[in-house]
């Protein structure tokens, strides 16, 4: 679908890019669509997939050990196995087992957020210490009367998940802790993915993925998933209903800030001799003044939708500039590009990479931070560019993440025969596209 100057207009209401905006839509009415969580254990795969729990602790004292209860080690061979002989039954337990814990994986993801809603996070790492469950209830907002019963089924998952540790006191009483995960879920922080947690786990995000079979029978052409959920595309939603744009925004920021680090710590060299970058689809600046504070050597051009950088507050060395990314882009020496083209389809992107091959120069580059999927890869993110491969079916009629074959196959329709691909401490990678 193309980006018509109609659609743009419903974007004024957000303080993002638009262009990440368009096709991420938003209820009129959010208490409609209140349908059990599910689909998405988004941000339990970022950072607390099953292969990356185990967590370095320091020895508790001697009077202390380990909450244990009901918690499986994962080191023990399962139990029913051992009573099985026959090759096939083993198999077909094994298979069950398997899609009993797919059919049920989203009931770690609505744990994760009450924890989030509720700020146990925050409790605790307010006191520094781990905290009792009575504690953790005595702290909790907005709470007139508090079942702490209902809260020690969610810290039981929560701790088989590692996402707090338990340990009992010398009293007998068990003491929630904070571990590597829970740290990525504090609210009162700037690196956190709470609010990334909260917007993955909304019923306007999660509640589309019931219509991703109707679109693979009948095609988009009558909608995507998210407009046949809610009858607007998700970025023309963003400017109709302030709550969810509110939500959007603050997801779409707390992401930038992790990966905007990342990317000055592993591409130090990349950026060195680069004297003008344009940020296209920039939104506010905000990444931008990250790079240009890090290297001052740098002349910034933040590319937005007219609307979106009237808004934007000044940095010392950037402009922003207004204008359309489909139909041209700043010229300078290099162009920057964070999770733009996964919201398109192949067209829109050879559109838009086109306009960028006319702004740069022989010598000039294209810097886009992306996924890169890999089918066979086991890495740290690789089942995390899946799932956000999955949102955006569930989300727009023309996004996706892209294999490296896919990324090369774009190059070579847009004068980008050379390209690169950097790993960095982060989601995405950095992708160099050069003209020669």
């Amino acid at each position: 679908m193309g980006l018509s100057s109609t659609c743009l207009q419903h974007l004024n209401g957000s303080q993002g890019s638009a262009w990440h905006l368009l096709d991420k839509s938003s209820s009129p009415d959010l208490h409609h669509y209140l349908i059990p969580l599910f689909i998405f254990n988004f941000c339990l795969v970022v950072f607390f997939g099953e292969n990356e729990h185990a967590l370095d602790r320091s020895r508790t004292k001697a009077k202390t050990h380990t909450y244990m209860e009901t918690v499986i080690s994962n080191q023990s061979p399962p139990t029913i196995l051992k009573s099985v002989k026959d090759k096939e039954e083993e198999e077909s337990l094994l298979g069950q087992a398997e899609i009993w814990k797919y059919m049920t994986c989203f009931t770690d993801s609505f744990a994760l957020k009450c924890a989030v809603e509720l700020r146990i996070a925050d409790i605790i790492d307010r006191y520094g210490k781990p905290l009792s469950l009575s504690k953790i209830i005595d702290n909790i907002e907005d709470a007139p009367s508090p079942d702490a019963s209902l809260l020690l089924r969610i810290m039981r998952v929560l701790v088989r998940k590692k996402i707090f540790s338990a340990a009992k006191s010398d009293n007998g009483e068990i003491l929630y802790g904070l571990t590597r995960a829970s740290k990525w879920i504090l609210q009162d922080t700037k690196m956190t993915l709470a609010p990334m947690l909260l917007l993955e786990n909304h019923p306007l995000h999660l509640n589309p993925a019931h219509f991703i079979s109707d679109i693979i029978r009948e095609g988009t052409d009558k909608g995507t998933a998210f407009f046949r959920c809610h009858g607007h595309e998700q970025f023309d939603l963003t400017g109709l209903d302030p709550e969810y744009n509110k939500l959007f925004n603050e997801g779409m920021v707390c992401t930038a800030r992790m990966v905007i680090k990342a990317v000055i710590e592993g591409y130090k060299e990349g950026f060195n001799k680069i004297e003008s970058l344009v940020d296209v689809g920039g939104g506010l600046g905000g990444s931008l003044s990250e790079i240009v504070r890090a290297y001052p050597h740098i002349k910034g051009i933040n590319f937005d939708l007219p609307h979106v950088v009237a808004t934007a507050p000044q940095y010392d060395g950037i402009t922003h500039v207004g204008g359309d990314m489909f139909v041209s882009v700043p010229k300078a020496d290099a162009i920057y590009m964070k999770w733009i083209l996964h919201d398109w389809s192949d067209q829109h992107c050879i559109k838009i990479l086109k306009n960028c091959r006319k702004a740069i120069p022989e010598n000039g580059k294209v810097i886009i931070v992306d996924h890169v999927l890999q089918p066979e890869g086991n890495d740290l993110f690789d089942d995390t560019g899946f799932a956000f491969d999955m949102m955006l079916l569930a989300h727009n009629a023309g996004g996706k993440e892209r294999t490296e074959e896919n990324w090369k196959w774009l190059f070579a329709e847009t004068g980008f025969p050379r390209y690169n691909i950097i790993k960095i401490k982060a989601l995405p990678s950095i992708i160099e596209a050069f003209p020669n």
